[in-house]
């Protein structure tokens, strides 16, 4: 199963993410989001920041999960593609954004997008959600 893909759009870049749960969506979505920036990597040294976000559903979780994630990238100068979920549900998340220090980005994300969300678990049971960034 492929994690992610880079989509066609207009203005902004389109990222349709996949996972055999809701983790592994937010997971596989983290990561598409890292591929647009371009880091270049300064150290392989491991960095763990903690996060905590509560939303009111599912498809607003994402979103503040990968606007966080954004944040601290972009203050901190760190890329995260991995997360360790301690607490995961449709409304909160607790747990470790995992990434490595960066020298520069080659592109830049402004923000990430309610337009077009749509989180779904399909037929043969794996959860798919698109998502446009605004860069």
């Amino acid at each position: 199963m492929e994690k992610y893909q880079i989509l066609e759009h207009t203005a902004d870049v389109k990222v349709k993410a996949f996972g055999k749960d809701k983790k592994e969506l937010f997971l596989n979505m983290l990561k598409g989001m890292a591929s647009i920036l371009q880091p270049e990597v300064k150290s392989k040294q491991r960095r763990v920041r903690k996060i905590k976000i509560k939303s009111i559903g599912l498809e607003t979780l994402l979103v503040d999960f990968l606007s966080e994630a954004l944040y601290l990238t972009q203050v901190n100068k760190e890329i995260y593609n991995n997360v360790k979920f301690k607490s995961f549900t449709d409304t909160e998340i607790e747990g470790e954004l995992i990434g490595q220090r960066i020298e520069r980005f080659k592109e830049d994300i402004k923000g990430v997008t309610y337009h077009e969300i749509d989180i779904h678990q399909k037929r043969d049971g794996i959860w798919e959600v698109t998502v446009i960034f605004d860069i």
